[in-house]
């Protein structure tokens, strides 16, 4: 099943570019306030909870009064003094959208006998200002006595006793309790996304007087203000919100577009004209992100690294078509004329023609070896964990070549292995030694000392060196002299990518007498 909708959603996927996704993101978190103040009921929620805080200080400071004007019951206990913890006691809001939500509040049953004396006088007295406060406040404010019965408010006489939040006010506890509002009529089209047009909040607080008693309680109701009243009382900042998001969402795409987009844009137009052949890397925009500033400079290094290889093979392959010619020249010539005059040549020119043959023959295999032997270095990747004692391999390579005319000397001390394997350093010496007794010398001085992390071997000769107008070739593919001696001119080249596989180098010591190259070998890293 999940297989079957990847493969529906990759075949009709929109091809989108960068900037309309990062764009619809942008847009959505932008918009995520919004949805979340009226799917998540957030905003209304927060409506409820402000107007249960408003009955809660409404209550207290009512509460108060009604202490004040109470007769015949002990005073109530002074506050704490100034300074001491418990004077402080700020009480909670306890209900949300959440809550239980209560039926319509019932209708006060009937009482027997008149309500308290105390509690009637109470009300008279304190009659202004309830009326003074429900008409700022819109709350409706029912004054009970300590049998529940209705002393002030609606349904005067009847009693409301049987209510859970007014049972929990006359034992000495405040209680707000959600219940539904029977006179609410919908009068928009949208309320209904409004969960608390319909509800009501009716809080019960206590009139406590000294050593705890309860005389009274105070029964406050309202309704919390509507979700879209309250959006449109808040317009002002709702709009300044909306007009802050805007701006910062215009900024936030801008900064996208010139960190992210515009370059890779750039990037990818680059990246076709290269490969078309014609333009160049374009410099790397100082707006760009820092992943995107990377991918500039490895795209740099890498286009550099193909103009490179390109250069080299173009090159490559005109002195391989050169080497190669002369000696298939000379085979096709031999072979034509053998094939034209044979019956009146010599056994002796026979023999000639035949040498010669074999004589190129000879040499388009050396070269074809020679050739294989660059491809496979050119190839070679770094021996990981390589840690071999050079001065070993040095003093192996000397002894092979001690007693062919050459006389080698190394004075190499002991140090820590380097990170290049025997075989790569082996073959590297010996093409230089080749190289030295072939030029005829004499003497070779191997010598070593450390520099900056590496290993750096001097080979120096006693022989004529390298003509100053040729240091520069000398590692080029099929460079050579020695061409009559059958030189293929790759000794060199070979070395020199042996040892670039394994982060060495090897270069020519220029204005030194004889010839002199340098090996530079890097340490190996001690094992954890």
């Amino acid at each position: 099943m999940i297989r079957a909708v990847k493969t529906f959603l990759k075949r009709h996927w929109p091809a989108l570019r960068l900037r309309t996704i990062l764009l619809a993101v942008l847009l959505f978190a932008a918009a995520m306030p919004g949805v979340g103040a009226v799917s998540l009921r957030v905003y209304e929620n927060s409506l409820v909870r402000q107007t249960e805080a408003e009955l809660l200080a409404q209550g207290a400071a009512l509460a108060a009064v009604a202490q004040t004007v109470w007769t015949g019951a002990p005073p109530p206990a002074p506050l704490p003094p100034e300074g001491d913890p418990g004077r402080y006691r700020p009480e909670p809001v306890t209900v949300d959208l959440n809550s239980a939500l209560q039926p319509e509040r019932p209708p006060a049953r009937p009482a027997a006998g008149p309500g308290d004396a105390a509690a009637l006088r109470a009300a008279r007295a304190l009659d202004p200002v309830f009326e003074r406060t429900s008409a700022s406040t819109l709350a409706s404010i029912v004054l009970l006595d300590r049998n529940g019965r209705v002393v002030r408010g609606p349904e005067l006489g009847g009693s409301y006793a049987h209510l859970p939040e007014v049972q929990a006010a006359l034992k000495g506890r405040t209680r707000t309790v959600l219940r539904r509002n029977g006179d609410y009529r919908p009068r928009y089209s949208f309320e209904w996304l409004s969960r608390a047009s319909g509800l009501r909040l009716h809080h019960a607080r206590p009139v406590v007087m000294g050593g705890g008693q309860v005389v009274g309680a105070l029964l406050l109701s309202r309704s919390p203000r509507a979700l879209f009243k309250g959006v449109y009382q808040d317009r002002g900042k709702i709009l300044l919100g909306v007009v802050v998001i805007a701006g910062a969402l215009v900024v936030l795409a801008g900064l996208v577009s010139r960190g992210v987009t515009r370059p890779i844009e750039a990037l990818s137009r680059a990246s076709r004209d290269v490969t078309a052949g014609r333009g160049s890397i374009p410099e790397t925009p100082p707006t760009a992100a820092v992943e995107i500033r990377t991918l500039y400079e490895e795209f740099r290094i890498m286009a550099e690294a193909i103009e490179r290889r390109s250069r080299y093979l173009r090159d490559f392959a005109a002195a391989v078509s050169h080497e190669f010619k002369t000696p298939l020249a000379g085979i096709t010539g031999a072979v034509e004329l053998l094939q034209d005059h044979s019956a009146t040549m010599s056994e002796a020119e026979r023999a000639r023609f035949l040498g010669n043959i074999s004589a190129d023959s000879a040499r388009l295999s050396q070269l074809v070896g020679r050739l294989l032997d660059l491809a496979r270095a050119d190839m070679a990747s770094p021996e990981t964990g390589s840690a071999v004692d050079v001065r070993e391999t040095v003093l192996r390579v000397a002894d092979a070549h001690r007693g062919r005319d050459l006389d080698v000397a190394v004075e190499l001390p002991p140090g820590p292995p380097v990170a290049v394997p025997a075989a790569t350093v082996e073959a590297a010496l010996n093409v230089l030694l080749e190289n030295s007794r072939q030029a005829g010398a004499s003497q070779v001085r191997v010598t070593g000392q450390a520099d900056r992390g590496a290993l750096v071997l001097q080979v120096a000769d006693d022989g004529p060196g390298a003509p100053a107008a040729d240091e520069g070739r000398l590692f080029e593919p099929f460079f050579t002299h020695r061409r009559a001696q059958g030189g293929t001119g790759l000794g060199l080249p070979i070395a020199r990518s042996l040892l670039a596989a394994s982060h060495a180098e090897i270069a020519y010591v220029p204005g030194a007498p004889g010839a002199c190259f340098q090996l530079r070998l890097p340490y190996a890293r001690p094992s954890a």
